[in-house]
Order: C-alpha cells, then sequence, then structure tokens
C-alpha cells in the first residue's frame, strides 16, 4: 500500500472529534500551516492552477500564521479552498455567514465569457430572472469589480483566475445575507431582484422521491436524496410499479447535493444483466508520490429480482451534481439515453481529509473519475437536449 493510500485509509478512519484535550493555539496554527502541502499532495487537478500546483497567497500565509483556535482556523480554511476555484473543494463545517454552496446552496448559474456574465440557468421558475439575462452588477458594485474584489481579497491577481466561479459564489452569497442582484434583458433598462440567503430560504423536506405518470411514461425525480439509504427502498417500490416495456424517466435535475456510490449502483442495478463497467477513477496522488499511474474501472452489478427490460431516459441539468452526474455518465456507459443540458460539473471523487490537531475537516477532490470511454466526468455533455 503506498504512503497516500495509507493515509486516506487512516485519515478516513480518525473520529469525528479530536478526542482528549483542546488542541494549544499553537496547533491550531500548525493544522493552518499544513493545508497548503496538504492540498498540493492530495489534489488531483493541480493542471488547473497557475503554475500547475497549489500554493498559498502571501495574503493567505499571514493569515495561516494568526490562526490560534477553532474559529480562525475554519475561516482560514475557506479561504485557502476558494484559490482552487473548485466548487467540489469545501470544509466538513461552516459558519452561518460562511458562503452557500454552489450548486446546492444556490438557483441561479452564472457563466462569464469575455467579460459578460449570464445567467445560464435558473433551478426554479422566477419572474424576473430568466435565463438569458446578463448579470450586471451585485449590491450596487458592477459584476466585473466584485468578481476582482474577490480575488484581490485572497490576495491573488484577478487577471487569470475564474471569473465564472467568482460569480457562483458571490452570487449564491453569504448564507445569512440577501443580496440584490441588477439584471438586464436584451436592450431593456436594468432591473434589480432581491435574492434570499440560503438561511433564509425554506426548504421544506420532501420525500425521497416523486414519482408520476407522465402519459405512458412513469416520471421517478429524485429529489436531491442520494446520500440517503430510504432512496433505495423508496427507488425499489417505484420501479415495482413500472409496467413491461413502460418508458421509465429518472429525473436527476433536482440532485446537486451529490451522494455515495451505493445508492447510485442500487439504481442502476435495474437496468443491466450482467456486470457492467459505469465509470472510471484515476488517483493521481500515487503517480506524483511513485511515479507509477493508478486507475480502474468500477463495475454495477445486477440485483437480484430487479430488472427493468424497457426503455429508460435520464435527465439531467446544471443542478445535477457529483454523484448524480456518476450515474448520468453509468446510465450512458450501459446506453441508456441522458437527455438535457450540461451538468454542475464537479470535479472528481472527494476524500475527506482531517487535520491533525483540531480534526477539522477539508473535503477536497482526490480522484479523478471519467466516463468508460475516458472523458473526464466534468466534461461529459448530453447527447440531446431534454424534450419539452
Amino acid at each position: 500500500m503506498s504512503r497516500v493510500v495509507a493515509l486516506f485509509c487512516l485519515l478516513l478512519a480518525l473520529p469525528a472529534a479530536a478526542q482528549g484535550p483542546q488542541p494549544t493555539a499553537a496547533q491550531y496554527r500548525q493544522d493552518a500551516e499544513s493545508i497548503e502541502a496538504l492540498i498540493d499532495r492530495v489534489y488531483a487537478y493541480p493542471e488547473r492552477l497557475p503554475g500547475g500546483r497549489y500554493a498559498l497567497t502571501p495574503r493567505l500565509r499571514e493569515e495561516a500564521a494568526r490562526v490560534g483556535d477553532a474559529r480562525t482556523l475554519l475561516r482560514f480554511a475557506e479561504r485557502a479552498l476558494m484559490l482552487l476555484a473548485d466548487h467540489h473543494a469545501i470544509t466538513g463545517s461552516s459558519f452561518s455567514d460562511s458562503y452557500a454552496l454552489v450548486p446546492s446552496g444556490t438557483g441561479i448559474w452564472i457563466e462569464a465569457r469575455g467579460g459578460i456574465f449570464t445567467v445560464e440557468a435558473t433551478r426554479y421558475p422566477h419572474p424576473t430572472i430568466r435565463a438569458g439575462d446578463r448579470l450586471v452588477a451585485i449590491d450596487g458594485i458592477p459584476i466585473a469589480e466584485a468578481v476582482a474584489v474577490f480575488w484581490r481579497g485572497l490576495g491573488a491577481d484577478p487577471a487569470g483566475r475564474d471569473e465564472g466561479f467568482a460569480a457562483r459564489v458571490l452570487v449564491a452569497g453569504r448564507r445569512d445575507h440577501d443580496r440584490r442582484l441588477t439584471l438586464q434583458r436584451g436592450a431593456a433598462p436594468p432591473h434589480e431582484v432581491e435574492v434570499a440567503g440560503f438561511n433564509h430560504t425554506p426548504r421544506p423536506l420532501s420525500p425521497p422521491l416523486t414519482v408520476t405518470q407522465e402519459g405512458r411514461a412513469l416520471r421517478i425525480r429524485i429529489n436531491d436524496r442520494l446520500g440517503d439509504d430510504s432512496t433505495i427502498e423508496a427507488f425499489d417500490a417505484a420501479m415495482a410499479r413500472v409496467r413491461p416495456g413502460q418508458l421509465v424517466i429518472v429525473d436527476l435535475t433536482g440532485t446537486p447535493s451529490g451522494g455515495n456510490s451505493s445508492i447510485a449502483r442500487g439504481i442502476l442495478g435495474w437496468f443491466v444483466d450482467r456486470p457492467r463497467f459505469y465509470q472510471m477513477h484515476n488517483l493521481p496522488a500515487e503517480e506524483r508520490e511513485t511515479g507509477i499511474a493508478r486507475q480502474w474501472i468500477e463495475q454495477v452489478l445486477p440485483r437480484a429480482g430487479k430488472r427493468h427490460r424497457g426503455p429508460v431516459r435520464i435527465e439531467v441539468g446544471r443542478w445535477t451534481g457529483s454523484m448524480g452526474e456518476g450515474l448520468a455518465i453509468g446510465f450512458d456507459a450501459i446506453g441508456a439515453e441522458v437527455t438535457g443540458t450540461r451538468m454542475a460539473g464537479l470535479l472528481g471523487a472527494v476524500r475527506d481529509l482531517r487535520l491533525d490537531h483540531s480534526g477539522l475537516v477539508l473535503k477536497l477532490p482526490a480522484e479523478r473519475l471519467l466516463t468508460v470511454g475516458g472523458v473526464p466526468r466534468e466534461a461529459f455533455v448530453p447527447r440531446r437536449p431534454r424534450r419539452r
């Protein structure tokens, strides 16, 4: 077993909270100062970073040296991870005023091209925000300026940094803060829209699935519960209603929070009659350490007594994230029709890495994930737009 793999196993085996005496101020600082090397060693996508590796800015190194307790460590870690410009790299805990997560904590998807910031999609219908609107300002600050301030606040030169990432974070906003977006549609005058902060947005608990008859098809919508074991039982019950040869539509357009592969394989297992490859893994950290590449393909197996022989169609969109994206490429691998738009594009498989003294968890994309044909999962594009 390589040292990198052994490190992952050790970190994953540690308890959720540090045992024994409270860390000292010096130990909190040591944890902060260890983050740079940890990310540089484990992160699976260094080619996305300036210079091809992770490095703190001088400003963030000064912040690391001032860390002395749990609060300042978490705040520093949040800021250090922002340098990755990776929506899949987050801390395991947060503050009430931390930025909301993208995509699970926002209903607006922004893309930046040529200095123009555009609403590409909205999660829910909105009376005054539509795809195609241009984002002009946030809280009265022109969006290009707000993005530059975001990067300069981390001590980074905005030139060459990911404008779209920063804009999506700013539009998601601080969890406890509402924000005011200025939007423009075509040649019409700009208009302002108040958007509630994540903590101020009602989130009623929904069942794992919503099942509806849609013409001759049965639609199974997964309600962002790919990490909930009860989803398998609910999916099995839904599939028991399917008539022989009936079209099943698996709606993944509301799965931004990810989940775990056992649930994904439980769903996929209904649609195969023999072991089938569904996604490929690559572990760059092991190659960086040993010089030997490591890559493997994962299979999905049929489930005893559970088999759908009729057609299946998968629907995806910008709020199909992480494990939802894994399901989409898995269905594509077994020959199902996948329709919709680009997905969230969340990078790789996340490992929980626990800092030595404080127990603070960093969730980092440590494995690359690819289709069985070798296309990076984040680059997968459905073959067809979603049917209307």
